[in-house]
């Protein structure tokens, strides 16, 4: 692999590898998965990612189609849908670009091709509680911009929302905060536990919103925030292991798993790790 690809692997690895309660990693299983199923889903997806010869809307289905040959289960659609146009500005404009600026205009370029290439991605990928919608349906014909159907869905869904602002909470809050505590810590894989606290407490998690509804995605959002300032207040955040555990087993028993806080969280790595942002 390339340093882009290893680098990009290494960012799905850490996520494995952070205890971020309620998602499956090395921490314990859930939801019908394992870690293993992840690490599969890293080794299919990088290289595709990582391939210039491909338009955004071809390495998002082409991963999708190789993880569901893996795994057959949708372990990182919203990874992959934030992590492939990060990945494009990257290659095109490298690590001086506006990044805000910059992947706003290249997602808002993407010709109805690429929407399709999306949209076929996601039907797909199934995500759980995906549902329809009154406008631009992943199941109907799509006549529509990706841009502009991701700004159509940017209050119910937290990935159409980077989409729409320019990785706005990406770029101002979880790039911010991996620095803040990777700089106290000294630790990649515990400022990324930080982070995807932090996107917990802040956001009704779109993923649990759209299988248990806004009232359960609220009430998880509004029981992380002790949890965040718990693990916030230790020195060395391995002591807060027990209460990450102990969170981790109350969501996994109620079937709740914040998965787009986990894409959030991994987009804002990447970003990180590659200094731009």
């Amino acid at each position: 692999m390339n340093e882009l690809s290893v680098l990009v692997y290494d960012c799905f690895i850490c996520d494995i590898n952070a205890l971020k309660p309620g998602n499956v990693g090395r921490h314990g299983a859930g939801h019908g998965m394992e870690c293993a199923d992840f690490i599969k889903s890293a080794q299919a997806v990088t290289p595709i990612l990582c391939d210039r010869r491909l338009g955004i809307g071809r390495k998002i289905l082409s991963s999708v189609e190789a993880t569901r040959a893996e795994v057959r289960c949708n372990t990182n659609l919203g990874m992959v849908l934030l992590i492939a146009p990060i990945i494009r500005v990257f290659q095109e404009h490298g690590r001086q670009a506006d990044f805000r600026r910059t992947v706003k205009s290249t997602l808002k370029s993407l010709g109805r091709q690429e929407a399709q290439d999306i949209f076929a991605a996601i039907r797909l990928a199934n995500p759980g509680g995906l549902g329809k919608t009154d406008r631009y349906d992943v199941n109907s014909p799509l006549e529509i911009d990706i841009y502009s159907a991701m700004e159509a869905a940017r209050d119910r869904d937290l990935v159409a929302l980077q989409y729409a602002n320019g990785y706005r909470e990406v770029v101002d809050l979880g790039v911010k905060c991996l620095q803040n505590q990777f700089d106290r810590w000294n630790s990649v894989e515990w400022a990324v536990v930080a982070c995807y606290l932090m996107y917990m407490a802040s956001f009704p998690d779109s993923h649990i919103r759209r299988k248990h509804g806004i009232e359960t995605a609220e009430q998880v959002r509004k029981r992380t925030k002790p949890v965040l300032e718990r693990f916030m207040s230790y020195d060395n955040p391995e002591d807060a292991r027990e209460v990450l555990m102990n969170f981790d087993r109350e969501l996994k028993a109620s079937e709740l798993n914040p998965g787009t806080c986990a894409d959030l969280t991994v987009a804002s790595l990447l970003l990180f790790r590659l200094g731009i942002g």
